[in-house]
């Protein structure tokens, strides 16, 4: 159990929270939710005792593990598995100890605390984690300097989900996910045995992983049962509530009010005036919620063109001389709303940056529309912003004769107000960039506009101003995307990429998520008027029980070592001698507990290897 009791903190004398209370019941999945600088990463710091409170406290159970990702794991030659195996110190220590121990007994516990933590299983389990957040079996063996920092990141996560701490907090996970990779994580959250709290923006992680919401918002703690829709949906009841007993209130003191100021001179009702009087000042105010701050986009709106305005036939396109995708045979009208669907690395970006005219075709035929104008959204602009400029000065090299006052505007129109127009980049939040990003992207008013990834950074409120927006916007939209429900709420067509090419899905997002979920699990068996056949085994399932069969012919071996190296002790007969009688008597017994260890060690293995033929023989 998390305990969060009449907690205090402030940053520069501002308050962040004060006298904040929680608690979180032991194995509970949580979403930490609240407006973009209110304190939730704040929160998880002081949970992990990075920062101190000003007042209060916060208790776990005594050796509680906090896990956590905090940045990307360095670029070093370690390969990506023995990384995320590393994570689980425990266990790496006790593997090293094993290589080296001498003493019998201590052999015995640690090799009985190493069956106890499914130690022998662990490279599965761990190329698991890996293969659900996108690295094959060939990227595994990989040092990790051999990939971005992005993808770093995913190994940092895939070591703290293998470490299993008691309390796991993610801060915005899926943000250097797909959506594939979002979709794994939240079946594994579902599932893990531990407590979890999740800082996230993503609605669809929010209503499938977690149970609860832990709302921060001016500056308390409430903690709230259910999924996301269904926090937002009593939070808004209680916000109309509220409105309502303000408003009521407030009409009840003016009327109060009015009989004083009429009848408080009049000597026959100046006693029931002061009663009215005391009547108000003993009311306890109702404060109504203030409004949500309005989250918006404001698309300009593109003319219209005759369709198709993009048309290819038997195409084909990659880098250089590598052949990416090919056979594709696309069309796209200026009213389509397309999602692109298909595991990292088959081909999304690679499809957009050829639509954009940022790749070329190497074979087939493209025609667009002669008129057509592209916008491009990805999450690398973000990045490559100018970060010693204002948003305004952007503006103003792309439009340097348009008065500043209709530039403001139009930054105003995303969410960019007189405050964000001046300031630097590098001061901006990740949000705020990211609008900046859009704006720049939608400038020309383009007819075709391709988003990859663009809620990263945007909380709640602005990935729903977002679909508006998109919804609202006249031209077409080509979408890349983690997020299941802005995926669900925009497109209306679907297409996978898959296998070297483009085609349309015919089936739904939910079939979808159900089809990535399932894909590792063992097919179920066909029905048969006779008994059916058992279903085979997944690879993954196989593999762990082939890890486990080693590891246990291993600790034979070594078991084996051990007890032929007391035997030539005991063999000894200076070891016989009366004076030596203490010293005998210790090596039996260590001699004793080697090979009970040893039995049990060949039964374990015997055990193992019944198991993997019998599921080899499926």
């Amino acid at each position: 159990m998390l305990q969060i009791k009449d907690i205090s903190y402030s940053v520069e004398g501002r308050p962040l929270l004060v006298e904040a209370s929680a608690t979180i019941p032991e194995g509970h999945k949580v979403g930490l939710v609240g407006a973009n600088g209110a304190g939730k990463t704040t929160l998880f710091k002081l949970i992990r005792g990075e920062l101190v409170l000003d007042t209060g406290s916060i208790s776990l159970p005594s050796r509680a593990r906090i896990g956590g990702v905090a940045q990307e794991v360095p670029a070093s030659e370690t390969s990506l598995l023995d990384t995320v195996l590393a994570a689980d110190t425990e266990r790496a220590r006790l593997m090293a100890e094993a290589e080296t121990a001498t003493d019998a007994h201590r052999i015995a516990e640690v090799q009985t605390r190493l069956a106890d933590i499914d130690a022998w299983s662990a490279e599965a389990r761990a190329a698991s984690i890996l293969k659900g957040l996108g690295f094959d079996d060939d990227e595994q063996q990989q040092p990790c300097s051999a990939f971005s920092g992005g993808w770093r990141m995913r190994v940092a996560l895939a070591g703290v989900l293998f470490a299993q701490p008691d309390l796991l907090l993610l801060d915005e996970p899926t943000n250097y996910l797909d959506l594939e990779g979002a979709l794994w994580l939240e079946a594994y959250l579902a599932r893990y045995p531990h407590t979890v709290i999740i800082i996230s923006h993503d609605r669809g992680l929010l209503n499938r992983a977690v149970a609860g919401i832990l709302h921060l918002d001016e500056k308390k703690l409430t903690y709230w049962t259910g999924p996301y829709d269904q926090f937002a949906r009593q939070r808004a009841e209680q916000r109309a509530v509220l409105t309502s007993m303000a408003k009521k209130q407030q009409a009840r003191k003016e009327h109060l009010q009015k009989f004083v100021d009429r009848f408080k001179a009049k000597a026959s009702k100046a006693k029931q005036a002061q009663a009215r009087v005391k009547m108000i000042e003993k009311m306890d105010t109702i404060t109504p919620p203030e409004e949500a701050a309005k989250r918006v986009f404001t698309f300009p709106q593109p003319d219209e063109l005759s369709p198709p305005i993009i048309h290819i036939e038997g195409g084909e396109t990659g880098y250089g001389d590598t052949r990416v995708l090919g056979r594709l045979n696309l069309r796209i009208d200026q009213d389509d709303r397309i999602a692109l669907l298909g595991k990292n690395g088959q081909g999304k970006s690679t499809l957009s940056k050829l639509l954009s005219d940022r790749l070329p075709l190497m074979a087939g035929k493209m025609t667009r529309s002669t008129k057509l104008r592209i916008g491009y959204f990805a999450q690398h602009q973000v990045d490559e912003l100018h970060i010693d400029e204002s948003p305004l000065t952007h503006l103003q090299r792309l439009r340097p004769d348009t008065p500043p006052s209709k530039l403001r505007a139009r930054l105003a129109g995303f969410g960019l107000g007189a405050d964000q127009a001046d300031t630097e980049v590098g001061r901006l939040s990740g949000g705020q960039k990211a609008r900046l990003s859009l704006l720049l992207a939608t400038l020309d008013a383009p007819h075709l506009l391709i988003l990859d990834e663009p809620t990263n950074h945007l909380d709640i409120e602005s990935r729903e101003a977002l679909v508006e927006a998109l919804t609202a916007y006249s031209g077409a939209v080509i979408l890349v995307s983690h997020d299941m429900h802005l995926l669900g709420m925009v497109a209306d067509r679907l297409w996978l990429v898959k296998d070297g090419t483009v085609a349309p899905y015919d089936d739904d997002l939910e079939a979808y998520r159900k089809m990535l979920l399932s894909s590792d699990k063992p097919a179920k068996p066909q029905k048969k008027p006779e008994a059916a056949k058992p279903a085979r085994p997944s690879r993954d399932a196989i593999l762990a029980l082939r890890a486990e069969a080693r590891k246990c012919e291993e600790r034979v071996t070594k078991l084996n070592d051990m007890r032929d190296k007391l035997a030539k002790k005991l063999a000894n007969p200076e070891l016989y001698e009366d004076s030596r009688k203490g010293e005998l008597e210790t090596w039996n017994r260590k001699y004793a507990e080697v090979m009970e260890g040893l039995g049990r060690a060949e039964g374990l293995w015997m055990a193992a290897l019944e198991k993997l033929d019998a599921a080899e023989t499926v």
